[in-house]
């Protein structure tokens, strides 16, 4: 038995010959190692977590998460590394997890996702020495490695399209504030709009689901003054105004423009397709995998810029509607010329 162990395991001490002929013998009966027994005798799990705290209700229709978890597994699978996910509630519960997961040995490393602006599991996970990424912007001050993609070149770009499309009232309808990148893109919102010369920004924050994204376009089309266009921060929430404009009999896109903020195959199967900031996501959850084995493999490994968004025009953006207001006064669609070069 021991022969068969050293040329079953690659260890010396056995012939070339013979250890080939036990090869063959394996082979011919269809035997494969078991990672779950070598994870027994060493220090390797052979898979890597993922923690995720948000409602589950929202992930089951969310698509960039889908795609996000296909990109892993598409990494990770082609390795023999397990993906061991977790659907939790708050951070105090995936902190939790994290500590057990660690303490049993259960990974070798964790992908970390939807980043706060203040994160309590960043400390945690620099006092276990969990090997982990980020997926999301790096932070200052921590030696955690990152891939991400620029949120605030992709936001200018959809703002600078709609200008000259000739909207002067754009609306925007965030995610939760408390994340990262919704402050990061709520900055760069605030920044375009200030570039060429628009009104105080017009923003309503919400959870990403379908029904805060219902009812924050309600709100935005029922007021006197209502926005020519709104940029969405997801596809679902975009989907979901289309929903409610031809609900309330605003046309679009000849009295309202749509841009959502992630492109899906949701955004090609409405009509009219919505126009969408447009990236590879699976390539980023492959990259994010990629870089986590080189971090449990080698200890190191170097962050990464996903490239920027690139809108994908379909037919819910047009010019700005020339309108009148709802009780008189001057028109409400288009402005004067854009502020000129930025």
């Amino acid at each position: 038995m021991g022969a068969v162990s050293y040329a079953l395991n690659g260890r010396p001490g056995v012939s070339p010959e013979t250890r080939q002929r036990i090869i063959d013998i394996a082979n011919d009966l269809g035997w494969r190692p078991s990672v779950a027994a070598r994870s027994l005798s060493g220090s390797r799990a052979h898979s890597v977590g993922l923690i995720i705290a948000r409602s589950a209700d929202t992930l089951g229709v969310e698509p960039f998460f889908m795609r996000f978890i296909a990109g892993l597994e598409r990494e990770l699978s082609a390795q023999r590394i397990g993906l061991l996910l977790q659907i939790v509630e708050d951070h105090r519960t995936a902190i939790e997890a994290m500590r057990l997961w660690w303490a049993e040995r259960r990974v070798d490393g964790m992908v970390v996702t939807d980043l706060w602006a203040q994160d309590d599991r960043i400390p945690v996970i620099e006092e276990l020495r969990v090997p982990a990424i980020l997926a999301g912007r790096d932070r200052a001050g921590t030696g955690l490695p990152a891939v991400w993609t620029d949120d605030e070149a992709a936001v200018v770009a959809a703002v600078d399209y709609l200008v000259a499309l000739g909207h002067r009232r754009i609306a925007r309808v965030a995610g939760l504030p408390v994340l990262n990148h919704t402050q990061l893109r709520i900055e760069a919102f605030n920044r375009a709009m200030a570039a060429h010369g628009l009104p105080g920004p017009d923003i309503v924050e919400t959870d990403y689901t379908w029904e805060e994204g219902a009812r924050a376009t309600r709100a935005l089309l029922s007021r006197r003054d209502r926005p020519t266009a709104v940029i969405f921060d997801n596809d679902l929430m975009a989907v979901a105004a289309l929903n409610v404009a031809q609900e309330m009999g605003v046309a679009v896109p000849g009295e309202l423009s749509i841009v959502a903020g992630d492109d899906s195959q949701l955004c090609v199967l409405v009509h009219p397709g919505l126009t969408a900031l447009s990236w590879d996501i699976q390539a980023y959850g492959a990259h994010t995998a990629r870089a986590l084995l080189e971090l449990i493999d080698g200890g190191r490994a170097t962050s990464l810029q996903e490239p920027a968004a690139t809108l994908m025009v379909r037919g819910s953006t047009a010019a700005a509607p020339r309108l009148t207001r709802r009780r008189g006064g001057p028109d409400p669609g288009r402005g004067g010329p854009p502020s000129g070069p930025r």
